[in-house]
């Protein structure tokens, strides 16, 4: 197994581990999820910077990847969308584009075509992760429920922008004739 690959599963192993951090009753656990939450999300960038560098994409890694930072994400809006934070209507937003997405490159697949990862869903994955990230913290100058609802409305317009796009762009690989 290749460093990127392990990078990838490293991502993976940390969702329970920042789950039970949100979870514990101690000072500061906020701030012990999200140092678990920030290096999850680096292992993101690192395992394709170094996958692509060094030409080490690998199957597994085209299907692990995004998929762990599916979990990680849809982990962290999921516990903020339970202490009402997070509302659920732009989680739903935000699942309904990763299953949409997902089917559409399944269909492409089906059809011997692969469609990679667009500039814009590299945008939204990298906005919610800086965003969520935010969420976290206590301490910043602004009230709570503004820096929540500007994360949120930032979350959703990017989803739904990379998701428009992705079927946008791909419309040829939904035959709607047949």
């Amino acid at each position: 197994m290749n460093t990127p690959n392990k990078l990838t599963l490293m991502r993976v192993i940390l969702i329970p581990v920042y789950l039970v951090l949100w979870h514990l009753d101690f000072p500061g656990n906020n701030y012990a999820a999200l140092a678990v939450f920030v290096v999850a999300s680096l292992t993101d960038f690192l395992d394709g910077y170094i996958a692509r560098k060094y030409n080490l994409v690998t199957d597994f890694g085209k299907f692990m990847d995004p998929l762990a930072d599916k979990m990680l994400v849809l982990t962290a809006m999921t516990c903020f969308c339970a202490m009402g934070r997070f509302p659920d209507w732009a989680l739903v937003i935000v699942m309904a584009r990763e299953f949409a997405v997902s089917g559409l490159r399944l269909v492409a697949v089906d059809n011997g075509r692969v469609i990679a990862a667009g500039m814009s869903g590299k945008v939204k994955t990298f906005s919610t992760m800086i965003c969520l990230s935010l969420m976290h913290l206590t301490i910043l100058p602004i009230p709570m429920w503004v820096l929540d609802w500007v994360c949120v409305i930032v979350i959703a317009a990017t989803t739904l922008y990379s998701g428009v796009e992705y079927f946008v762009k791909n419309r040829d690989v939904l035959n709607w004739n047949k």
